[in-house]
């Protein structure tokens, strides 16, 4: 184990700024998805966040901040009341979207969701082949539901970026669901690697490689540069993908192709660091526990029983997320720590310690490399 120096130093300290919260309103899901973090199925989930709780948790956050509002799930749409809490989270200001399956949005839906408004749907499409995302989405007719269901936002005005669980089953299928999404007319590209929790814990020996990985990394930033601003890519879970940014900088002697003003057009198209995980981001699950995210399976508060500005902003553990002393092996002594920082999901289902080294990159820092 690498060693540090006892105490925080403030380079080692990064703000807190609350910038995406995303919000599990219900694990009520009308699919049966194989890579599920909540292990959603059809049902009655009891114990939710009521309507009157869910309005006052809207209040809570704008004490903090007022972040882009992911409202997902399970599958949103299948929670009665979506358009209320939605309607009051736009009405006091915030930016809402939506991740969703895609397989309820209706035309009558749609016009309604636009009229909240919700800016962003993020619709999951995993494969370009019907039968593949039916049978990895649990329930024929889900890749045409789902198809139709962007349809019907974009007849309705509402952006939409397409999300994409990236595991051996898949991989190969990169290239033909980028051309779906642009087919689609999508704005962003979403790949997220799994992090296997949940019922993704049965996925496990399908996650990619490590050096896999690396070259998926590549991939996304070689076709960000080629597409420029008809996408943008934002891989989730990956949080190296900006160490491979700057890599590929400095490579190319030259700039992440329209990455500033792609980010100053649309607040949804940004990357400020790679692990948000209590620094700039965190979950809200449908019975008001507070995490890093929602692949952290660690509470960091519960908003029934403190404010969430009390949970922002004192919680141990988003405290020992925001002090990169805290880190452990070689990410706690890595160059690219303060944009990269590890993907603390993965370290934490890897190992049990959310502090440990990021188990699939295969970067070597340079303080560890022979002759340092």
């Amino acid at each position: 184990m690498i060693e540090h120096e006892a105490g925080p130093r403030l380079a080692d300290m990064l703000s807190p700024r609350v910038q995406l919260i995303a919000w599990e309103l219900t694990r009520n899901c009308n699919l049966f998805c194989a890579h599920c973090r909540g292990s959603a199925g059809y049902g009655i989930y009891s114990d939710e966040l009521s309507t009157g709780e869910c309005f006052r948790l809207i209040d809570g956050i704008l004490e903090v901040g007022r972040p882009i509002l992911i409202l997902t799930g399970g599958e949103p749409l299948a929670r009665p009341d979506i358009l209320q809490i939605a309607r009051y989270a736009a009405g006091r200001g915030l930016r809402v979207v939506m991740g969703t399956n895609g397989t309820l949005i209706t035309a009558e839906t749609a016009a309604s969701l636009k009229e909240v408004p919700v800016s962003r749907l993020g619709i999951s499409l995993d494969f370009p082949i019907a039968e593949l995302q039916d049978n990895f989405r649990g329930q024929k007719g889900a890749f045409e539901g789902a198809i139709a269901g962007i349809a019907n936002a974009r007849r309705a005005g509402i952006e939409i970026q397409v999300n994409s669980t990236i595991t051996k089953l898949n991989v190969g299928y990169l290239d033909d669901l980028l051309a779906l999404a642009l087919k689609m007319g999508a704005v962003a590209f979403h790949p997220f690697m799994l992090v296997p929790t949940g019922r993704g814990k049965g996925l496990e020996a399908l996650e990619l490689p490590p050096q896999q990985y690396e070259e998926t990394l590549n991939w996304i930033y070689d076709r960000q540069q080629e597409l420029g601003d008809r996408m943008f890519f934002k891989p989730t879970d990956v949080p190296h993908y900006l160490r491979v940014v700057k890599q590929r900088q400095k490579q190319d002697h030259e700039a992440l192709v329209r990455k500033t003003e792609v980010a100053g057009h649309n607040p949804a198209n940004s990357i400020t660091r790679g692990c948000l995980a209590g620094v700039g981001f965190c979950f809200i699950s449908h019975q008001g526990k507070v995490k890093g995210c929602g692949y952290l399976d660690v509470e960091a508060g519960d908003v029934r029983k403190q404010s969430f500005k009390e949970i922002w902003s004192d919680s141990p553990v988003f405290c020992r997320l925001r002090d990169l002393s805290n880190l452990k092996g070689k990410c706690g002594v890595c160059e690219y720590r303060r944009i990269c920082g590890g993907c603390r999901a993965r370290a934490y289902e890897a190992t049990g310690d959310y502090l440990e080294a990021e188990p699939y990159c295969i970067y070597e820092p340079v303080s560890l490399r022979k002759g340092n």
